[in-house]
């Protein structure tokens, strides 16, 4: 039975099989506290994590469909996700809430609970999955086919695959085997580095005054992203990520001049614009830039889809109090009283709980701004997928105004910058359980699962994970302090800054303007704005390989062939390989952190066989092994 866009599920709205089970609840939990454990510890050292769907989903088929010989593919989707919003509350917790820890070894404030941490997890994670509730249709029902949700879409095909066996299931573990070695090639073995730079400077002349770096991250998932997103949203956000890189970053160094940066260099010395590196001031500047960028290109995208939210909306609204068992299987959602009641009785929790520091004003900007910012995740992460979701350029724009706020109501201090902090990390984590929801719910609408299911399942999930992420973070904090080289916390140390940055009164607010007079000029000229915003915001290191996974979609579509149906077979295969290369990374992703937990990450390391000049050597191993790999995605696209 066809939905009413006219996409058929591949599990039929009418058939019932195992979904929802005690096998794949439990199994979905213990995959979500140990990727939300794995994902936490990567985020805290490195400043990033990586999504969980696909692995889970992989692993789920070799533990159901191999081990238990169970067949059900909704069964296999219900432990992907559950077991993927451990990693997306990990990502939402670790990004913002180590400030609370170095504040406390500051002395500002005692240092945070298990009972603190895990009740803002839990607050976030829940609000995050109820506020996405309202938007499945709009986003993932009305929307099929113009948001490609690539990792979604990808975990799809992959579980797909398994189910059908065959041709298209050698494609996917063909790109899967490929991602995977040279993942563990680059990434675990250091054969060659992950992201070649290059420097672009002297180009006009004497002088040397025109400077930037050039590069990539030359990784396979990137690469598959881009395939499946295809050309047009490749190029929206590369062309953000080379404003910054190519026009932002040189204008910067160049016009200030000699003149006094606020960078600071390892004697504590302020350092002259002209003495920065690229990444120097892309992370001082350009994230600013690109943060209002973001945020403007959130508020606007948001007005732009409010009219069909509205209808949604009241379309669920029309089944307030109804019992939630009419209707097609396909089309159950959460009743509307659950959503609204469920969200009423959290902000009064957040509100009444001793030590979350939010008081009825933080209790409501939690709502009105998690509403916001669950919309524009879900619809930025079907666009880039979650790995690439810039949650941390929300939560900058939260920060910020909810640090005015706080200081226009006279919450000030050290108990104003920690009431932001707990708001911001609540809104942060609500972002990114919204994406992760949109995702998985998206992989739902392809295999034909249950969205009610879903939903309650994202909430076992996230609820688990919470309370597994304060005993990591507790961990962590005790073996080496936040802040230090084996746990930085690099995105937690910047939201810090803006949050002391606002209530000092030293943020600097003419590059938040900037990116929004930016995102402003972008909508003028009716370029899709967001995805823009977000090539500003992010290093062009990542949306230049996904440009190149873009072009390839482009070749594969332009090309002739003898039918339609060969040249749909062609550009399938290619979904399919992609789709197989994002699990590959995922999955060694996911080992590699384990490795590094384990100290076994330095064990592996063959990088000294360089000496010194492993970037040097490097960077033309990795550019030669990336266009293998993108060449590879077109020779997997060949006639079967």
């Amino acid at each position: 039975m066809k939905n009413k866009n006219g996409f058929r599920p591949y599990i039929d709205a009418n058939k019932v099989v195992p979904e929802f089970t005690f096998t794949s609840v439990i199994l979905g939990i213990v995959l979500a506290v140990v990727f939300g454990a794995a994902n936490a510890y990567l985020g805290l050292r490195v400043g990033m994590t990586v999504s969980a769907s696909i692995p889970v989903a992989v692993i789920s088929m070799g533990i159901l469909r191999v081990i238990l010989k169970k067949d059900s593919i909704l069964e296999n989707n219900m432990v992907q996700t559950i077991g993927s919003a451990g990693e997306s509350l990990a990502a939402g917790s670790i990004f913002t809430m180590p400030a609370l820890y170095m504040w406390a070894e500051e002395g500002k404030c005692d240092t945070p609970s298990f009972y603190i941490i895990s009740a803002i997890a839990i607050c976030g994670g829940v609000l995050g999955v109820f506020l996405m509730v309202p938007l499945r249709t709009a986003l993932i029902v009305e929307e099929h086919g113009v948001l490609p949700y690539p990792e979604g879409t990808a975990c799809g095909e992959v579980l797909l695959a398994g189910e059908k066996g065959g041709k298209k299931s050698k494609v996917v573990f063909a790109g899967f085997g490929i991602s995977a070695v040279y993942k563990f090639v680059t990434d675990g073995l250091k054969l060659f580095p992950s992201e070649v730079d290059f420097g672009v400077r002297g180009l006009l002349g004497k002088g040397n005054v025109y400077r930037t770096n050039a590069g990539l991250d030359v990784l396979p998932a990137l690469a598959g992203v881009g395939y499946i997103c295809g050309p047009k949203i490749a190029s929206y956000l590369f062309s953000g990520g080379v404003m910054s890189w190519f026009v932002l970053i040189p204008a910067i160094i160049f016009f200030g001049g000699t003149n006094i940066s606020n960078v600071m260099d390892a004697a504590g010395n302020a350092m002259a614009f002209n003495g920065l590196d690229p990444w120097q001031v892309w992370s001082n500047y350009i994230k600013y830039i690109g943060a209002g960028a973001v945020a403007a290109g959130g508020i606007i995208s948001l007005f732009k889809t409010f009219p069909t939210m509205i209808r949604t909306f009241q379309h669920a609204m029309g089944g307030f109090g109804k019992n939630n068992s009419q209707g097609e299987r396909t089309e159950r959602d959460l009743p509307m009283y659950i959503v609204i009641g469920g969200t009423l009785l959290l902000a009064l929790l957040m509100w009444a709980l001793p030590g979350i520091e939010v008081n009825f004003l933080g209790a409501l900007l939690i709502v009105i701004f998690g509403f916001f910012f669950a919309t524009v995740s879900a619809r930025m992460v079907g666009i880039v997928g979650s790995s690439n979701n810039p949650v941390s350029g929300m939560a900058i724009a939260t920060l910020i105004v909810t640090t005015l706020l706080l200081k226009m109501t006279n919450t000030t201090g050290t108990h104003g910058m920690i009431a932001a902090i707990s708001i911001g990390s609540i809104i942060c984590i609500v972002a990114s359980m919204a994406g992760d929801t949109s995702q998985d719910l998206k992989t739902g609408y392809i295999v034909g699962a249950t969205p009610i299911k879903q939903q309650v399942g994202e909430l076992i999930g996230a609820v688990a994970s919470a309370l597994t992420i304060g005993g990591v973070m507790m961990l962590l904090n005790k073996a080496w302090g936040f802040g230090e080289k084996e746990v930085s916390a690099p995105q937690a140390t910047l939201m810090k800054s803006v949050v002391e940055g606002v209530m000092n009164e030293n943020l600097p607010w003419m590059l938040i303007i900037l990116g929004v007079v930016i995102a402003i000029v972008v909508e003028i000229l009716q370029i899709p704005v967001l995805a823009f915003a977000i090539g500003v915001y992010l290093p062009i290191h990542l949306s230049a390989p996904i440009m190149a996974g873009g072009l390839i979609k482009m070749y594969v579509e332009k090309k002739k062939y003898a039918s339609n149906e060969e040249r749909k077979n062609a550009i399938d295969s290619g979904t399919l390989y992609s789709a197989g290369m994002i699990a590959g990374e995922g999955m060694i992703g996911i080992m590699l952190a384990l490795f590094a937990v384990a100290g076994l990450d330095k064990v592996i390391n063959l990088s000294g066989i360089y000496g010194a000049n492993f970037q040097t050597y490097g960077n033309f191993v990795g550019l030669v092994a990336f266009v293998l790999l993108i060449v590879s995605i077109a020779f997997s696209c060949r006639k079967n």
